[in-house]
């Protein structure tokens, strides 16, 4: 088959990907601020006018970057899940099943730096709101959190835990951030780890206590 024959969904398809891997690769290498028009036609090998074919703007593009690094990270969090001991109690395998999240966050922040980053930089034109299914693929990461509070704090209700979710989850990627950035100062990546993991226990320790 000829390349004209090639249906144009297909084409579009293809030019689709073309453009998102060109992103990825130039957010990896200079941050948000490198994807830009030009740099990004060159990469896909495509003329500039064809990356707004598929994609209504450049905002556009990054989100599919983003959903695909969202993707990414939920695969790397489902890799690291750990099986608590069968005969462990439901706190304590909720307890050792919290610290292996946060700290697969850390890890996978730590190996794919630039596009973790780009997922909490990039700001949406003002007015424009996030798609829904970008708003849903950021609720699953919340929602991980929400099952394991269930047994450390059960006299909360949903929309509590959800809360508090939440509140953790920002907890821990403030210290990630401040952590990889070197806020804090020089931090091995060891040490690192250790505070995620202390950051963590203090905070189960602290619900539990109030839950009684």
């Amino acid at each position: 088959m000829t390349r004209s024959a090639v249906p144009a969904a297909e084409r579009r398809g293809e030019l689709r990907e073309k453009l998102t891997q060109a992103a990825l690769r130039l957010i990896e290498a200079h941050g948000l601020a490198g994807v830009k028009a030009r740099p990004l036609a060159q990469a896909a090998g495509c003329a500039l006018g064809a990356i707004y074919t598929v994609f209504p703007d450049l905002d556009a593009l990054i989100l599919a970057v983003s959903a695909r690094t969202l993707a990414r990270l939920e695969a790397h969090l489902d890799a690291s899940a750990i099986q608590p001991a069968p005969d462990a109690p439901p706190r304590e395998a909720a307890r050792q099943k919290l610290v292996a999240l946060a700290l697969a966050y850390l890890d996978f922040a730590y190996a794919h730096r630039a596009i973790w980053r780009a997922l909490f930089e990039h700001r949406l034109s003002e007015g424009r709101a996030v798609p829904e299914w970008m708003v849903e693929n950021q609720s699953r990461l919340f929602r991980r959190v929400e099952a394991l509070l269930g047994p450390l704090v059960p006299r909360l209700d949903a929309a509590q835990r959800a809360l508090l979710a939440r509140s953790l989850f920002s907890a821990v990627h403030g210290q990630v951030l401040l952590g990889l950035e070197e806020k804090l100062g020089v931090m091995a990546f060891a040490t690192l780890r250790e505070e995620v993991e202390r950051l963590v226990f203090a905070t189960i320790r602290g619900l539990e206590k109030e839950d009684r």
